[in-house]
């Protein structure tokens, strides 16, 4: 039986995403305690911290494939808990955890995730996205390689050209190429008008594809700028050692030195601006 997709108008003076105030507790333990979060239009929108901050559940909440506890969610214009089949049509995700039936070939996993969308997805566009990524589309995804697979779930949220890409560590497995070109494949989905937001816990990933990042650790937003921004807050750490002591005092006065240990031939320091050199 053919499934189709409700389309429904999205309200586009509204922020592609707009949280607030966004909770979720599990019994004792606090997931997310107060996210704040808004996501412009057609930008494409880093989510960075360590593993367990709180990134996997945020986008579970846009989704609705968890309730949050408290806190408000606008996704698209649209309430993901009373509108959530429209929001779900009108985005990707890649999940961090995708699992599909190992006796499919990666394209017939493909075919059949397009059939949920009610084909919305050329045939050519699958086998550009899979040539583009190197994954052959015969292979069965048991046979899959962690990364091919990775390759699976970037086809499947990208190739229905969503309004909104929601992805959980998109880069995770790849090698270094191509995850040069997931992300040139994500800028030209934000050329094309799509919104995308992505998570990490690699900085130099966000730097060199987000316009903002949003920081979270332990559950909550600590920080929100633009890329441009971090590589100059950034905090810079060096040893330098010394063929003879020297007298400490001599870093005092050098611009961008927060602090600073000697010992007796070597001192370490820390940096938020200067560019330290021997």
């Amino acid at each position: 039986m053919e499934v189709g997709i409700i389309r429904m108008q999205t309200k586009s003076h509204e922020p592609a995403i707009l949280a607030k105030g966004l909770c979720k507790s599990y019994g004792a333990t606090t997931a997310l305690d107060g996210v704040d979060l808004e996501v412009h239009r057609g930008e494409i929108f880093g989510f960075l911290g360590p593993n367990g901050a709180g990134k996997t559940t945020t986008i579970r909440c846009l989704l609705d494939l968890i309730r949050p506890s408290g806190g408000s969610l606008r996704v698209l214009g649209l309430n993901p808990q009373t509108e959530s089949v429209a929001v779900r049509a009108n985005a990707g995700y890649l999940p961090g955890d995708l699992r599909l039936d190992g006796q499919s070939s990666a394209g017939s996993a493909l075919r059949d995730l397009n059939a949920l969308r009610g084909n919305r997805a050329p045939h050519s566009r699958i086998v550009q996205l899979a040539n583009r990524l190197d994954l052959d589309l015969k292979t069965r995804v048991a046979n899959l390689s962690k990364g091919n697979k990775q390759k699976v779930g970037l086809i499947q949220a990208l190739m229905h050209a969503p309004e909104l890409l929601l992805l959980d560590e998109p880069t995770s497995g790849l090698d270094p190429l191509i995850q040069q070109e997931v992300l040139a494949i994500l800028a030209e989905a934000q050329s094309g008008g799509a919104t995308i937001f992505f998570s990490s816990h690699v900085l130099s990933e966000v730097q060199a594809a987000a316009n903002r990042v949003a920081i979270i650790r332990k559950g909550r937003v600590v920080e929100v700028a633009d890329t441009a921004e971090l590589a100059t807050r950034a905090i810079r750490r060096a040893v330098v050692r010394f063929e003879r002591e020297i007298n400490p005092l001599i870093l005092a006065n050098v611009p961008g030195i927060t602090s600073s240990r000697v010992t007796a031939m070597s001192v370490s320091v820390s940096s938020r601006r200067a560019r330290l050199t021997a």
